[in-house]
């Protein structure tokens, strides 16, 4: 246990965050049947919270991929845990992402979803971490940006710790 952790991004910046991506998406999506995807673990609070926003009718289901494990660098090996369910051919689909990194995980979830049909398919991430992006991935909605630190709290853990944390810390 005995990491140190400094405030990010406040439980106050990211309520003003969820609000504004919940109203781009809802202008977005105003005219469309749009299927919601949440990554788990990391994304299930930001999800509860922007769905709670929304303005406009969606269907949700989730997916689950791993790569981390317990340390704070990608393992690069990929490997789908819990698929979606609902059928995703024809479809608008939103992937509901909690941090964009190496882009390594996203790129694979892309490439699995597209396989699937959909009409289309863009991503909203609650951050965007530039700085150790390995592979271009097109992030359509990000929350907020940051160069380098491992990030916890707000629904995002290390080794399972912090989701409960109302706010994002940099874990030192």
């Amino acid at each position: 246990m005995g990491e140190k952790l400094e405030l990010l991004f406040s439980q106050k910046e990211i309520e003003q965050v969820v609000a504004r991506l919940a109203k781009e998406i809802s202008a977005d999506y105003a005219t469309k049947n749009v299927v919601l995807i949440g990554v788990l673990k990391g994304a299930f609070v930001f999800l509860a919270d922007l769905v709670r926003q929304l303005t406009i009718p969606v269907e949700i289901d989730f997916m689950r991929i791993s790569s981390y494990g317990s340390q704070k660098e990608s393992s690069g090996k990929i490997k789908v845990t819990k698929d979606v369910e609902v059928p995703l051919e024809g479809k608008d689909v939103l992937i509901i992402e909690d941090i964009v990194d190496t882009g390594l995980s996203l790129k694979f979830l892309v490439d699995h979803i597209l396989a699937q049909n959909p009409s289309s398919l863009r991503i909203c991430a609650l951050v965007d971490k530039k700085a150790r992006r390995e592979v271009e991935v097109q992030v359509d909605y990000i929350g907020f940006e940051m160069e380098e630190g491992f990030i916890v709290g707000y629904g995002i853990d290390f080794d399972e710790r912090y989701r409960y944390l109302p706010a994002i810390f940099v874990v030192n």
